[in-house]
């Protein structure tokens, strides 16, 4: 999986798993408890699929949804296990029932839109983005708009995914994922000027990591610096010696 496909996923997991935990009180009566019983057990599915338990969180989100058919979170986050379960028809199954449960929930589009995507269903996912980020209560448009960029990089439409990314950047300047999405396209270009501006945007304000430090590196390999290229190296090398990139280093002389 590449670092585009590690953060796209990510995001879209974010998004569902930010309002997943909350406390219910005050409420009295049978239907409140079969409400309060629906949340636990959506709560507890979270909880599974965030560890990796995706059968469990299968089985709890299934009666967190027989307990309330209208709860689309659930039905999203079935749908992310049963990704991981490899049941993709069943996946499907689960973003079409949280579409029709809430039609205008943005974190629901965002999520079926990421899975369009990766069925290679470009032009429909790029619908259901474009729902998203109509909803007039979206405040997480720009990682909407970068998870829109990055499934049309995969179309590939780099000119498209261009402007996704752009209009990421001109609500929030500084977001990394934006930045970084930003430096790989132009990399990927041959337009390594382009990309070593993004990728210092990018490590002014995040924490870098192995992958991060070693696109710096070839960047600056194709721009002909040794200097920067020795810096990039020597700080894996001193930061993260245990790393793939490490030991590429190491046994490239």
């Amino acid at each position: 999986m590449s670092k585009s496909d590690r953060f796209w996923l990510g995001g879209a997991v974010f998004l569902l798993m930010a309002g997943c935990i909350s406390t219910t009180t005050g409420r009295t009566g049978p239907n409140a408890d079969r409400s309060d019983a629906a949340q636990l057990n959506y709560e507890l599915g979270a909880r599974y699929y965030k560890m990796g338990n995706y059968e469990r969180s299968r089985d709890r989100l299934l009666y967190s949804i027989e307990l309330e058919p209208k709860r689309a979170i659930a039905h999203s986050t079935l749908a992310l296990a049963y990704e991981q379960l490899g049941k993709l028809r069943l996946a499907g199954l689960s973003y079409e029932k949280a579409i029709r449960v809430a039609p205008r929930n943005f974190d629901v589009l965002n999520i079926y839109a990421v899975f369009l995507c990766r069925q290679s269903r470009f032009s429909d996912a790029e619908g259901y983005f474009d729902r998203a980020l109509r909803a007039p209560e979206n405040d997480n448009t720009e990682i909407m708009l970068t998870n829109a960029g990055v499934c049309m990089t995969q179309k590939p439409d780099l000119a498209k995914a261009e402007s996704f990314f752009r209009r990421a950047l001109d609500i929030r300047p500084n977001y990394g994922e934006a930045l970084l999405q930003m430096c790989l396209l132009k990399h990927s270009q041959g337009d390594d000027l382009n990309a070593r501006a993004f990728l210092q945007r990018y490590l002014n304000r995040n924490p870098p990591s192995a992958p991060v430090l070693y696109l710096g590196l070839q960047i600056e390999a194709n721009l002909g610096d040794e200097r920067a290229r020795t810096d990039y190296s020597n700080r894996i090398l001193r930061e993260y010696p245990a790393s793939a990139e490490a030991r590429h280093i190491l046994g490239s002389g």
